[in-house]
């Protein structure tokens, strides 16, 4: 059974167009597959080479999604096109529904080795295979679910959006020098400007740590399961040298670790198995206001400046803009308030007649018992009527804050037996002599609740909320004209795909290739290959070999090239 897409998520898929992709990133994808293959053998997790075979991925060429989501789904997950880097929360939630989001851009021949850019190459290559692993599977989900609700801040938001400008930048083929750095630098400059650890970048922290950036097993000769590290041809390589510090994996360091998406890492942490990772994180997760709640909770919703929902111990739900509360002389909150539409739900199901048209300016909200300890949400008729509270009476209550209300009750919401709403006319709402809500400005809603059980970034009711989700255009993306290189590039393709490469073309081609793009290692790798699978005493090889040797004296092309030809002649050897 396929996976269906949460309403919530569906704005953030897009399509494959597979025709767009050009011959040279279907060679890219070979170079970066063939290489993780030869150097990930003996050194990747046995989870991610076992999980290889089951995922369906070739390495001649870059997958279909569609075929990727068939083999998913016999393990219960799915797999669905986003469109490039999406926000956190999106991200997290897909792979809480066990669902793997993957961008299909490809990375720059330029960037082969690593790209801060989320691409196919990374999503499918390296987080696809290892989800074979149920424990792993496990894990992904749990992680998934955590950093769903867990809450950024607006400084962070920023840094979101100057990240996905400075990965869009880095692999545009247009981009100059100056307009990297200046991406690079407007990045910094907003990451100056975040204070302290919110959850969202702990959990991001975490999540870089073990499943893009982890090593498992023994301190000395860990093992690779990050996605970041079997994605990447240079990290692969690097991440087991002496220039990485290994450290012993705990959830504090890895909290307490900030990572640079735009360069290789200096350091990594080494898991001792998925168990562990399962019982820490969910440790981790106990404490984050979706689970805890409490004042905290409201105020890390308000630090996100985003839309988000909090839920009362009687089970009514608030969602919209928190932007203020009032507290009592113990810092505990005694009244909410949220800016712009609002709306009310019960188990995620908003209430009728309470959406954001209805409460279009904002809410307020008091929190906590009445005077004498008493807890409105679980008071029956008959006791309401004892405190003065019935039907088309007017009520007059007074919280333990001092927060006082009176007004004519229209209307008694119960959810499971649970005092969830009080509907008031002519409603007065005072702390001293402060005003709340004044009987001038139309009907209150009393949202009851003595305590905040849990709050979350995202409306209560996403749907109903925010009207219906605008899926992404389908437009239907063709592949252009090829350049003079691609057609080389795709003749050689064609000719390693029939059942013998003919010499003639391939003299051809390497002549091409040797007056006309001298410096295009990557296509002479291409052809070289298939001399020595086929030809290996061609004279055409010292050609290409003694070429190859020319550009390795640039330091630009000199490891590209060696590992390259490591690969063709199956030389363990590798170049850091």
């Amino acid at each position: 059974m396929k996976k269906s897409i949460p309403v919530h998520l569906r704005p953030f898929t897009a399509q494959q167009h597979y025709n767009a992709y050009s011959p040279i990133d279907h060679a890219v994808w070979r170079y970066v597959m063939k290489q993780n293959h030869h150097f990930l053998e003996d050194i990747a997790h046995d989870a991610f080479t076992s999980g290889m075979k089951s995922s369906g991925i070739s390495i001649d060429s870059i997958p279909r999604v569609s075929e990727m989501n068939d083999h998913l789904d016999k393990i219960g997950w799915g797999a669905v096109i986003v469109d490039g880097l999406i926000p956190g929360t999106a991200f997290f939630d897909f792979q809480a529904h066990g669902i793997l989001p993957i961008a299909t851009d490809i990375r720059q021949k330029t960037n082969i080795e690593y790209t801060p850019a989320p691409d196919i190459l990374h999503e499918a290559a390296g987080h696809a295979p290892i989800l074979f692993d149920e424990t792993y599977s496990e894990f992904v989900k749990l992680i998934g679910n955590i950093g769903a609700n867990a809450f950024a801040t607006k400084e962070e938001h920023e840094v979101f959006e100057a990240t996905r400008h400075l990965s869009i930048v880095m692999e545009s083929p247009n981009s100059t020098e100056e307009e990297i750095e200046a991406a690079k630098q407007r990045l910094k400059e907003k990451q100056q400007l975040v204070k302290g650890l919110s959850e969202a970048e702990q959990i991001s922290r975490i999540f870089w740590w073990t499943v893009e950036f982890g090593l498992m097993g023994d301190l000395q000769q860990p093992k690779i399961f990050g996605a970041g590290l079997l994605s990447s041809v240079g990290e692969s390589r690097h991440c087991l040298s002496d220039q990485v510090v290994k450290h012993r994996f705990t959830i504090e360091d890895a909290i307490n670790t900030s990572y640079d998406v735009t360069s290789m890492q200096t350091q990594l942490f080494v898991c001792e198995s998925f168990e562990q990772l399962i019982e820490e994180v969910t440790g981790f997760g106990e404490s984050m206001a979706f689970r805890h709640g409490g004042t905290a909770a409201i105020e890390k919703a308000i630090a996100s400046n985003q839309v988000a929902h909090i839920e009362l111990n009687s089970g009514i739900q608030l969602t919209g803009l928190f932007t203020d509360i009032i507290k009592d002389v113990d810092g505990e909150a005694i009244y909410v308030k949220t800016s712009g539409p609002s709306a009310l739900s019960i188990q995620n199901e908003q209430i009728d007649h309470h959406g954001p048209n209805i409460h279009s300016e904002g809410f307020g909200a008091p929190i906590g018992k009445l005077a004498g300890g008493i807890q409105l949400e679980n008071q029956t008729e008959q006791s309401l009527k004892k405190l003065g509270i019935e039907m088309n009476k007017m009520m007059q209550i007074t919280f333990e804050s001092g927060i006082e209300i009176s007004g004519h009750v229209t209307n008694l919401l119960f959810n499971h037996e649970s005092l969830v709403l009080i509907t008031l006319e002519e409603c007065l709402v005072k702390k001293g002599e402060e005003i709340l809500f004044h009987p001038t400005w139309g009907t209150y809603d009393l949202a009851v609740g003595s305590q905040i059980a849990s709050a979350r970034p995202i409306a209560a009711d996403f749907a109903a909320f925010h009207g219906e989700s605008v899926m992404n255009e389908e437009r239907q993306k063709e592949g252009t004209t090829l350049t003079p290189l691609e057609k080389l590039y795709a003749e050689v393709r064609q000719i390693r795909e029939t059942i013998f490469p003919q010499d003639v073309l391939l003299h051809s081609v390497i002549g091409k290739i040797l007056d006309e793009f001298p410096e295009e290692w990557l296509l002479q790798l291409e052809v070289l290959e298939l001399l020595e699978r086929h030809d290996k005493e061609s004279p055409l090889k010292k050609l290409l070999l003694d070429q190859l040797e020319k550009l390795s004296k640039e330091e630009r092309f000199v490891r590209l090239i060696q590992n390259g030809l490591d690969v063709i002649f199956d030389r363990r050897h590798v170049s850091v």
